[in-house]
């Protein structure tokens, strides 16, 4: 993994000098052009967040430290029609669990936790303008990601919602703190109390 770090900061660093850059993985894929850099998302069916997107989240988290000196601003946006993210991959996580001891599993998903909750400190820490661009479904881990971002630009269909409160699971990626401080403590309340999704019309009348 060290290895493979330090050649993605070579690969950064070489990027943007040059102002352009075009990296593409599994799960989703990132360029630099023009000073801006974008995101893009294209996890079949809906951008769930497993181990595969962690592990192209970290990758793109190494570059973006790289490429910020070269940029003004992030974009993160999904190329599916679906929608943004539907969060974790509660499936991946479940089955995975499943095949360990009990310690194990719950030592394998706080590592997750962790790991995600450094990216997502990450794009939110970053001097650069960050903006989510989403459409369709933003549940979840996929809420919490753009809720990292300075501005979430909402196509009318997009609704935002954390249903993993009906499962008896409370949000685990950070987004807490960063709807209390981006919105109303009663919609806060709403949202997590309820489970209930919210439009984009409704979401910016609220804030």
């Amino acid at each position: 993994m060290t290895d493979q770090r330090q050649e993605m900061k070579v690969h950064a660093g070489k990027a943007a000098s040059t102002g352009q850059c075009a990296v593409s993985e599994r799960a989703m894929s990132w360029s630099i052009r023009d000073g801006v850099i974008e995101l893009a998302l294209h996890r079949a069916p809906c951008n769930e967040l497993g181990s595969l997107s962690l592990e192209d989240l970290e990758k793109f988290a190494t570059a973006l430290q790289i490429m910020e000196a070269e940029a003004h601003a992030l974009i993160i946006y999904s190329e599916l029609k679906t929608g943004f993210c539907a969060g974790a991959d509660l499936r991946e996580l479940y089955q995975r669990s499943q095949a360990m001891e009990k310690a194990e599993a719950a030592r394998g998903v706080r590592d997750f936790l962790e790991r995600i909750h450094r990216v997502l400190n990450l794009i939110d820490a970053t001097p650069l303008t960050t903006i989510a661009a989403v459409h369709g479904v933003t549940f979840g881990g996929g809420f919490e990601l753009a809720l990292a971002c300075d501005l979430i630009v909402a196509d009318k269909m997009a609704r935002f919602c954390f249903p993993e409160l009906r499962l008896g699971l409370i949000p685990g990626f950070g987004g807490i703190p960063r709807l209390k401080r981006d919105l109303g403590n009663a919609v806060v309340r709403d949202l997590l109390l309820t489970g209930r999704s919210i439009n984009a019309n409704k979401a910016q009348g609220r804030g």
